[in-house]
């Protein structure tokens, strides 16, 4: 049988397809118009209206920000918002323009239920139903809890499309799976954190210690920790901890190390760095939980929450961790210790900036304001690497091998693999552009602009007096020559079994 005759015999099957989906639709369309609705007269229409160029899900996803109060659930709304974007992007650009199907006849809708400004646009997808499909998806893609607080408000969003006369049921269906489609292509771009592996090796021998028995947990109270630090006392009734304020967190540690069996910090990466450098000295595992802004180590660590923590004490379950740390001159003592990054250069500004405006309006928006500050201008920084001078823009270490999220590093599979990440963006104008052409490049790329390697060690000489340096958003004064480099699994650090 030729092709021809193929075409010939599929085209008045697909053409009764069609017209059996088509007449399902208006069937469907026809019932929803035609029937009483109780109570939704006055508030369909309105959702429907709100949900106008992603207005409503804008505000879903700050609110889910501001009263989550953790990470989890700002990576949530971001996550949100960004496969509503990419489903807005892709109705807008392709959908549209693909199928155009006109609008549904209005007139068996009651007019008490029509929008007052009616769509211009082709029916064929709903770009509300995708907007709200992708947003509800994406959140839940990130937190459960969050994803079941939304989906009922995605649901009604496209229901009143229906609803109000805006679009045929086929129309929201196709949007809907449009916009779970694009969350799930987010999701392929940047993984969720339930993707990514804990670090799990070398496991290490701790002490078990259920009810916290033998644990001293130290809280930094200037990282607004006082609600996890209840938990704490709540889950774990026989530790004893301690809030202070942030310039006594130093003597506290020093002092709980001498009489506890394992160390306890509750705050931010600052706190747990010196935390670690106690623990480290002392021959003491650490217990992290995870109270500051972004948390960073406990994250990568596979530590969400405080409960996450209080798990791994009850069973003893623990593992061994690299500490990074910096030095001057090649034999000098230790000056420092970091378990996240290093760097000179813009970023020790941009954390200057950010803990100066952040006691004023909070630590996210203080950071994009330093962020959009630093990126306006230029900020030289002479440096000596392998006896060759440069003008670099950031000189970056992060203590093991950092894998990307979409554009930049974001994540560590193993934080005991000996080695440093190491990035530098050159100096030169726009360095804002030069910053992105290096995050685009990739981790361990070589471009005019940037460059990356796996080291172990890093030799930094002819440093300007006072330049400033940054270590796990921490910033002090950088000698004119200093050595980076490593301390294989030097630290214990409890940690929950993956089951």
């Amino acid at each position: 049988m030729s092709d021809a005759n193929v075409t010939q015999q599929a085209d008045p099957v697909r053409a009764r397809v069609v017209a059996l989906l088509s007449a399902w639709d208006r069937e469907v369309f026809d019932r929803v118009a035609t029937r009483h609705w109780p109570g939704a007269d006055p508030v369909l229409p309105r959702l429907s209206h709100s949900a106008n160029h992603g207005l409503l899900w804008f505000g879903a996803a700050a609110a889910i920000a501001t009263l989550g109060r953790g990470a989890r659930s700002r990576r949530a709304a971001l996550r949100g918002v960004a496969s509503l974007a990419l489903a807005s992007a892709t109705i807008n650009t392709v959908g549209k323009r693909s199928v155009r199907r006109p609008r549904p006849v209005r007139d068996a809708v009651p007019l008490v239920r029509q929008l007052k400004r009616q769509p211009i646009t082709t029916s064929f997808p709903s770009g509300h139903s995708a907007s709200a499909a992708a947003f509800a998806t994406g959140v839940l893609l990130e937190s459960k809890g969050w994803g079941a607080a939304v989906a009922p408000l995605a649901a009604a969003v496209a229901l009143s499309r229906v609803y109000t006369g805006a679009h045929y049921p086929g129309d929201v269906l196709a949007g809907a799976a449009l916009g779970v489609g694009a969350a799930f292509a987010v999701r392929g771009f940047v993984p969720t954190r339930s993707q990514l592996p804990a670090p799990g090796r070398p496991h290490a021998t701790a002490p078990a210690l259920p009810g916290g028995e033998g644990l001293v947990v130290v809280v930094n109270k200037g990282s607004g920790s006082a609600d996890a630090a209840t938990v704490v006392r709540d889950v774990l009734p026989a530790a004893e901890v301690l809030e202070c304020e942030p310039d006594q967190v130093a003597g506290e540690l020093e002092k709980a190390a001498e009489r506890c069996r394992a160390l306890g910090v509750l705050g931010g990466d600052g706190t747990v760095n010196r935390a670690a450098g106690v623990a480290v000295r002392h021959g003491l595992p650490l217990a992290v939980f995870p109270g500051g802004t972004l948390n960073h180590f406990a994250y990568d660590l596979g530590i969400e929450s405080v409960h996450d923590t209080c798990r791994a004490l009850a069973a003893g379950d623990a593992v061994r961790v690299d500490l990074g740390r910096f030095r001057p001159g090649p034999h000098g003592r230790a000056e420092g210790y970091f378990l996240n990054t290093f760097s000179l250069g813009v970023y020790p500004e941009l954390v200057r900036l950010r803990e100066r405006w952040s006691p004023r309006i909070g630590g996210w928006p203080a950071g994009v304001l330093a962020a959009l500050r630093v990126l306006r201008g230029e900020h030289p920084l002479e440096a000596e690497l392998r006896g060759e001078r440069h003008a670099l823009w950031l000189l970056f270490a992060g203590n093991c091998i950092y894998r990307r999220m979409g554009p930049t590093p974001g994540h560590r599979a193993d934080l005991a693999d000996g080695l440093l990440d190491v990035r530098v963006v050159q100096g030169g104008r726009l360095p804002g552009v030069r910053l992105l052409a290096a995050a685009l490049a990739g981790p361990l790329s070589r471009s005019p602009v940037h460059a990356a390697e796996k080291l172990r060690r890093l030799r930094i000489a002819g440093l300007a007096p006072g330049t400033p340096l940054a270590y796990d958003g921490e910033v002090t004064r950088a000698p004119s020559d200093l050595v980076v480099d490593k301390m294989d699994e030097a630290l214990t650090v409890y940690r929950p079994q993956v089951l």
